[in-house]
């Protein structure tokens, strides 16, 4: 195991900066297309915090019994077979971090130039998007300790900021809308549609993180007692944080101001500052967003640096530093997501990351469920809370999100089935070279 050197503070501020990104700051608008009631959007920060919860409570579980970073790497291959585990690392590698980082990137660039007086073009954007990326990317190549210091730092600013965002919406916002918070009459066939499970990919991208902790459980001092406490209290603290958010997004603008549109922060604070003070809180909204691609360049290439350790064929993702940073796949990442960012549009890389990040917990969480039949003497430091109520809550809220989010976009599902095809042709050429 490698040597403690993350403390559960660092771990916990992983968690939330991984959470708190792009997704709430972005997916309001596109929800806003279909969904009109007040109850059902906030309520759709409450299903997902829901099932982050629940999907929470059963990673500690896995993460406890296997005490390995490398998160759904370790776990499915772990519980299912290697195959499954080593098509893990792979969607992680390609998918499951790139194409956050990039979408992230790109959000802090159009925050970014919301903020100045002049406008930026798209190249311009990209431009600044790739040049936070590799910024990001040299910082952390270097030491732990600068590592770690920074991700604490931007994570406070982070809760700090949107709390006070939250508070001058509430309080200062001259011209408020009406919010009727209580359920409608047509509230029930709105959250029953193909539309509102549509939102809730969105939804699941902005939880996306929850699990973050566990690709570097083997860098905590005791995994097994720690990493339950630090998945829920990180996945409790957004969720909290979410909801707030939102109620303030929407009591500060109309909401056909921010329909279809991705600055839902920078709209908001418009109606609450003006366009003086919006232009403030846009600098202060994409500074936020810098911890968001700080937390998942840390976390993503553990997947790889492990992958490495057992497979020979890419023994060069598990080169470390002098600090023990696998500065390897960190590079390798980055390069990922620059891809993405110079080739895919916001809403494509958000619907695409989403749902396949989706597919892979749901695939680990059902896992508890096998790794309870199959390994009944295995030692269990933490059993999840409320079990089978909360993975069950968690597979049916996460499995009627992906089917209907396959028949609303087919291209994205067989894309998918692309990627996973790849891995397991990829594993099967370098299974016997370990």
């Amino acid at each position: 195991m490698t040597k403690s050197v993350f403390t559960p503070k660092t771990a916990t501020a992983i968690i939330i900066a991984n959470m708190v990104g792009t997704g709430v700051f972005t997916s309001l608008g596109f929800q806003l297309l279909d969904i009109n009631s007040v109850f059902a959007l906030l309520m759709l920060w409450v299903i997902g915090g829901v099932a982050a919860f629940c999907g929470a409570v059963s990673y500690a579980e896995l993460g406890a019994a296997f005490p390995r970073s490398g998160g759904e790497y370790n776990f499915l291959g772990r519980v299912y077979h290697p195959a499954a585990g080593f098509v893990s690392g792979w969607v992680s590698a390609t998918i499951g971090f790139a194409a956050p980082i990039a979408a992230v990137a790109l959000a802090f660039a159009k925050y970014s130039g919301a903020a100045l007086p002049w406008e930026w073009s798209a190249g311009t954007e990209k431009f600044v998007a790739i040049a936070l990326v590799l910024t990001l990317t040299f910082i952390h190549c270097l030491t732990r300790a600068l590592s770690a210091g920074l991700q604490d730092s931007f994570t406070l600013i982070k809760i700090i900021l949107i709390i006070g965002f939250c508070g001058a919406a509430f309080f200062l916002t001259p011209n408020p809308q009406s919010l009727t918070i209580l359920p409608q009459a047509s509230d029930g066939a709105i959250m029953t549609s193909a539309s509102y499970a549509v939102a809730l990919i969105y939804v699941s991208y902005a939880y996306t993180g929850w699990n973050a902790a566990t690709y570097i459980s083997g860098e905590l001092a005791s995994p097994q007692k720690s990493l339950p406490k630090i998945l829920i209290v990180g996945t409790l603290v957004v969720t909290a944080l979410y909801v707030m958010l939102n109620a303030a997004f929407l009591y500060a603008a109309p909401m056909a101001d921010m329909k279809g549109e991705v600055e839902i922060g920078y709209i908001a604070a418009q109606n609450i500052f003006g366009e003086n003070g919006a232009r403030i809180a846009g600098a202060m909204l994409a500074l936020l967003l810098i911890s968001s691609v700080s937390a998942m360049t840390i976390s993503g290439p553990r997947a790889l640096q492990v992958l490495g350790e057992d497979i020979k064929t890419f023994r060069w993702f598990s080169r470390i530093n002098g600090s023990g940073l696998p500065y390897n796949a960190i590079i390798f990442q980055s390069l990922v997501a620059i891809t993405f960012i110079m080739t895919a549009s916001f809403k494509t890389i958000i619907i695409f990351a989403g749902s396949m990040l989706a597919f892979n917990s749901f695939l680990t969480v059902m896992g508890l469920f096998v790794l309870r039949y199959k390994h009944k003497a295995i030692e269990r430091p933490y059993a999840a809370f409320a079990y089978p109520v909360t993975p069950l809550l968690y597979l049916v809220i996460t499995g009627f999100t992906l089917v209907f989010v396959i028949q609303d976009n087919p291209v994205s599902a067989w894309v998918g089935l692309g990627v996973i095809g790849f891995g397991l042709a990829l594993y099967a050429i370098t299974r016997n070279k370990t």
